[in-house]
């Protein structure tokens, strides 16, 4: 069986759904998706894995995708996630872009928990850390860019 990640597209968007609302209302995360340049990569496709309020994964809450605009911006309405097995409170985050046969995954850590996100073991296991801490955003939220490569690249996981 052949598979995307052993093809090269075009993808048809037919069954390709966007849920980017997983709370109504919810902390507006966004971010942009960057190349090696620092260019915006506008056909970017951004998923989220996460846990709820209370550090729970559950199978009715905690997926979500967005695309990418013109801009390299891609956004989410969400809950921040309860702490999980002793980690800080984060994201799970695969980006699928242009030139990349497979996706990449990283971590999103939030950055009003700096006494958790030094205590958790995946980031205080990684080269630059700052790589995978939002900012805080004007207007409230989160902003998290993610560079693909080049200064300040984002540190990517295995999968």
């Amino acid at each position: 069986m052949i598979t995307p990640s052993q093809t090269v597209g075009p993808y048809f968007t037919l069954g390709l759904l966007y849920s980017n609302e997983l709370v109504a209302d919810g902390l507006r995360l966004s971010g942009r998706i960057l190349d090696g340049a620092g260019e915006p990569v506008p056909d970017a496709i951004v998923e989220i894995w996460q846990a709820d309020e209370e550090g729970r994964y559950r199978p009715d809450f905690g997926w979500g995708r967005s695309g990418c605009d013109a801009d390299g911006r891609y956004s989410f309405a969400t809950c921040k996630p309860g702490a999980v097995d002793g980690q800080a409170p984060h994201l799970t985050m695969l980006v699928f872009a242009r030139g990349l046969l497979k996706p990449v995954l990283t971590r999103m850590y939030f950055p009003d928990e700096e006494e958790t996100n030094s205590r958790d073991p995946i980031l205080s296991a990684v080269d630059d850390p700052a790589t995978l801490v939002a900012r805080p955003a004007a207007g409230g939220g989160v902003e998290f860019d993610v560079r693909l490569q080049g200064e300040a690249e984002t540190v990517f996981f295995a999968v």
